[in-house]
C-alpha cells in the first residue's frame, strides 16, 4: 500500500498516525478502483446517536437517519446473522416501515457527476415477531425497475442484500423497497450503505523498475527524499527520475540523473534491472573498477555519462559500437586510467625480454609433456571402464547396486512411479532419501539418465532437489535424491484427502518454484531449460518448501547468448509451450508458458486440461470467467472465499501473461 501525502498549497503535508482495519474477504469488494463511503445511515435510530468502533468492530461510522414519512420500531432482543457480512448489533435492533399504512419505503439522490458509479448494501432484519396468518415479502426496485427480490425474511436473522456490479449512472438514483402481493405486513429497513466508485488512472511503477531503484538507493546511500513509489504520483516523482506513462502499462524508469551525488564503488549490476532506460548520468562521483558488459545491453539506452571518475580498463565493444553509428551519446572524460579505445588490448601489446624466452620454451614444452601422459593415463582408464560415460565417474557420489538394496532395505517401500521408473524410499546414513530407478522398459533411457546425472551435478539452489547419488551397473540404473517428505504439489492440489493449501501457502510454493526456473534461466551459465515444468515435478518437503525436479528433458543452450535452439518437441500435453509444438523453436520463454499452466493449476485446482469429453485447456476456462468478471468463481471452491481477491486478480493477471499463446509477449521468469 502506498499513501502519498503531497503539498497542494496549503504548506507541507504530515501525519501523525495511520491506522488500517483488516476487513473480511467477504466484505466490500468492487469489480475496478476502490469504494469511497456515500454515506451510511442507521435507519430508525432510537437514541439519535452515532455507533462506531466499541459496537462496530469493523470500524464503521453508522449516522442516525429517520424521516417523518417512516415510522420506527425496535427490539430488545439479539439479532443474529449467517453472513460474515453484517451490521452492529445495535444498528439491527431498529428499523423502519411506511408511516399511515403505506406500502413502500424511498429514498432518491442525485449524482454530482455522470462518470460516478455507486454500490448499494442494504441491511434487513424482521424484529417483529408475526403471527401465523401474516407475512412480510418484499421487492427492491431502482428507477422502476426490480432491482432484487422477492425477499422473505427470518425472525431475528439480519440478511444483507449487497451490489454485484456497479450502478450505472442515471440523472437520479430513486430505490423504493415494496411489498408484494403475498404480502400482508409493509416492507421493513433496518440500515442503508451507499458507497461511490473511486477510480485510480495512475499505476504505480513496474515492480522491477522499483526492486532496481531500491536497490540502487540502498547500495549507494543516496541521499535524496526518495520515498514511497518511484513515478506515481506523476506529480510528485523522484528527483533525477523520469518515467513512461500510458494508460495500460505501469509506469518505468527512462531516466535517472546521479550526477554529483557521491556515489563510489563500481557500477552497481542493479541498474540492469531498469530495462527501459533511456538516460543515464553517473557524473562527477567517485565510481571505481570498469565499465560493466551490462550497460551494453540497456536495449534502449541512448545517453550515457560517466564523465569524472575513476574508471579504468576499456569500454565493452558494444557501446563504442553504438557510439560510431550515433545510437548512443557516450562521454567519459575525466578518467584518467579508462582507455578510450573499443580494447586496450590492441594498444598494450605484451613484449617479453629476450632472456625470458628459453625460460617460457622449457616451461611450455615441460606442459606438453605433462599433458601428453595425462591423455595417455586417461585413455588407459577408460579401456578399463569399458562402456562406462566419464562424465558419471564421480567416485564419491557412485553407489553399487547392493548399496542401493541396503539403502531402500531390498526396495521394501514404493513411494511413487513415473516414466522413467519406480522410485523407493530409503536410508542413508540416518538421512531419508528417495530413489528412482530405471525401468528396463522406460521410454526414457539412459541417456536421459545422463542428462540428469550431469545436470544436477553442478547446478545447487534451494528451489532445486539435491542429488545425493547415482547407480550405473550394468542394466541398474538409479538415481538417488533428497527425500521430499510432502510429495508432489499436484497432489496437494486435487488429492480431497490431502492437507488444504490455503492461497498465500500456494502463491509461496508458485514463488519458490518461479526462483528454481530462474536460476536454470539466468543463475546457470550457459542456460538450462527444464522443457517439462508441471504440477507433479514440483516437489514438497516437510516445512512445505518446493523444488523442482526431473531434468531428464532439460536442454542446455550451447551457445552462450542464443535465444534458441532447435530439438524434437518434448513435454507433456497441456504443459507444452504451443509455439514450441510448432516450430520446434525452444526457448525459455517455454518454461515460462509451463509455469502459467501450473500457477492457474495452483490457483484454480483444476487439471491442465479438463478430463471430459471436450477437454478443455486450463488457460481457455479462466479466460471465460475472466471474461465475465468471475473472479471469485476462478478460485478453489474449497478455500471458501478464504483469499485476498486482488492477490488472486494479480495472481491470474500473471499466470494469463504467461500462458500466452506469443512467446515475445509473455514475461521472463525473472
Amino acid at each position: 500500500m502506498y499513501i502519498c501525502l503531497a503539498n497542494t498549497g496549503s504548506g507541507t503535508p504530515f501525519i501523525s498516525a495511520l491506522e488500517l482495519r483488516a476487513l473480511k474477504n467477504s466484505s466490500y469488494s468492487t469489480q475496478s478502483g476502490s469504494l469511497l463511503l456515500f454515506f451510511r445511515l442507521d435507519i430508525g435510530s432510537i437514541t439519535n446517536e452515532t455507533i462506531r468502533y466499541g459496537d462496530d468492530f469493523d470500524d464503521r461510522i453508522w449516522s442516525p437517519y429517520n424521516r417523518y414519512d417512516w415510522t420506527r420500531i425496535s427490539t430488545s432482543l439479539h439479532i443474529d446473522s449467517i453472513y460474515t457480512f453484517k451490521s452492529p448489533i445495535n444498528v439491527a435492533k431498529t428499523a423502519v416501515i411506511p408511516a399511515n399504512g403505506g406500502n413502500s419505503l424511498q429514498f432518491r439522490w442525485e449524482p454530482r457527476d455522470p462518470s460516478f458509479q455507486y454500490y448499494a448494501y442494504f441491511y434487513f432484519a424482521e424484529i417483529e415477531h408475526l403471527q401465523t396468518n401474516q407475512t412480510r415479502e418484499l421487492c427492491i426496485y431502482l428507477n422502476g425497475r426490480k432491482w432484487y427480490g422477492p425477499l422473505v425474511l427470518s425472525y431475528l436473522y439480519e440478511t444483507p442484500i449487497l451490489s454485484n456490479s456497479p450502478m450505472p449512472y442515471e440523472e437520479n438514483f430513486e430505490f423504493s423497497i415494496n411489498k408484494t402481493e403475498n404480502s400482508t405486513l409493509p416492507p421493513i429497513l433496518n440500515a442503508l450503505e451507499i458507497h461511490r466508485v473511486i477510480e485510480f488512472q495512475q499505476l504505480l511503477t513496474n515492480q522491477q523498475d522499483v526492486d532496481a531503484i531500491m536497490n540502487i538507493k540502498s547500495k549507494y546511500g543516496v541521499k535524496r527524499n526518495w520515498q514511497g513509489d518511484p513515478c506515481a504520483p506523476k506529480d510528485y516523482l523522484w528527483q533525477g527520475l523520469n518515467c513512461s506513462y500510458n494508460d495500460y502499462d505501469p509506469p518505468k524508469i527512462t531516466s535517472l540523473n546521479l550526477s554529483s551525488s557521491g556515489l563510489a564503488g563500481e557500477i552497481c549490476p542493479y541498474i540492469s534491472g531498469l530495462t527501459s532506460i533511456e538516460s543515464l548520468d553517473l557524473s562527477n562521483n567517485s565510481l571505481t573498477g570498469t565499465v560493466p558488459e551490462f550497460l551494453s545491453q540497456l536495449s534502449f539506452l541512448t545517453f550515457l555519462n560517466l564523465t569524472g571518475n575513476k574508471l579504468e580498463g576499456s569500454i565493452p565493444t558494444v557501446l563504442m559500437e553504438r557510439k560510431k553509428t550515433g545510437l548512443l551519446s557516450l562521454s567519459v572524460d575525466r578518467n584518467p586510467d579508462l582507455c578510450r579505445e573499443a580494447s586496450c588490448r590492441e594498444k598494450k601489446k605484451l613484449t617479453i625480454p629476450v632472456a625470458v624466452v628459453p625460460v617460457v620454451a622449457v616451461v611450455i614444452l615441460f606442459c606438453v609433456l605433462l599433458t601428453t601422459m595425462a591423455v595417455l593415463c586417461n585413455l588407459k582408464t577408460r579401456r578399463k571402464v569399458g562402456k562406462t560415460d566419464s562424465s558419471l565417474e564421480l567416485k564419491s557420489r557412485r553407489f553399487s547396486y547392493s548399496d542401493v538394496m541396503r539403502i531402500t532395505n531390498n526396495f521394501e517401500r514404493v513411494i511413487g512411479e513415473g516414466g522413467f521408473g519406480t522410485v523407493y524410499h530409503g536410508c542413508l546414513d540416518d538421512t531419508q532419501v528417495a530413489v528412482k530407478m530405471l525401468s528396463p522398459s522406460s521410454v526414457q533411457g539412459y541417456k536421459q539418465f545422463k542428462a540428469e546425472v550431469e545436470l544436477l551435478m553442478r547446478v545447487h539452489h534451494k528451489n532445486l532437489t539435491s542429488l545425493v547419488g547415482y547407480c550405473d551397473e550394468h542394466t541398474n540404473m538409479g538415481l538417488i535424491y533428497e527425500y521430499m517428505a510432502s510429495g508432489n504439489l499436484q497432489d496437494h492440489l486435487f488429492e480431497d484427502d490431502a492437507d488444504l493449501l490455503s492461497l498465500e501457502g500456494r502463491l509461496r510454493i508458485a514463488t519458490e518454484a518461479a526462483q528454481g526456473l530462474d536460476y536454470l534461466h539466468r543463475g546457470c551459465k550457459p542456460p538450462i531449460v527444464h522443457r517439462d515444468v508441471k504440477s507433479t515435478n514440483i516437489l514438497l518437503n516437510e516445512n512445505f518448501q518446493a523444488k523442482l525436479a526431473d531434468f531428464g528433458l532439460s536442454r542446455v543452450f550451447p551457445v552462450e547468448g542464443r535465444t534458441h535452439v532447435s530439438t524434437i518437441i518434448a513435454g507433456t500435453p497441456g504443459y507444452l509451450d504451443p509455439e514450441y509444438y510448432i516450430s520446434n523453436r525452444l526457448t525459455e520463454k517455454s518454461d515460462v508458458y509451463s509455469f502459467g499452466v501450473v500457477l492457474l493449476e495452483i490457483i484454480t485446482s483444476k487439471p491442465a486440461i479438463e478430463k471430459s469429453a471436450e477437454k478443455t485447456h486450463i488457460s481457455e476456462w479462466v479466460s471465460f470467467k475472466l471474461a465475465k468478471a468471475d473472479i471469485r468463481n476462478i478460485v478453489d471452491r474449497r478455500l471458501q472465499g478464504d483469499f485476498d481477491i486482488n492477490s488472486v486478480w494479480k495472481a491470474v493477471e500473471i499466470a494469463m501473461a504467461c500462458v500466452s499463446p506469443t512467446s515475445a509477449k509473455r514475461p521472463t521468469m525473472n
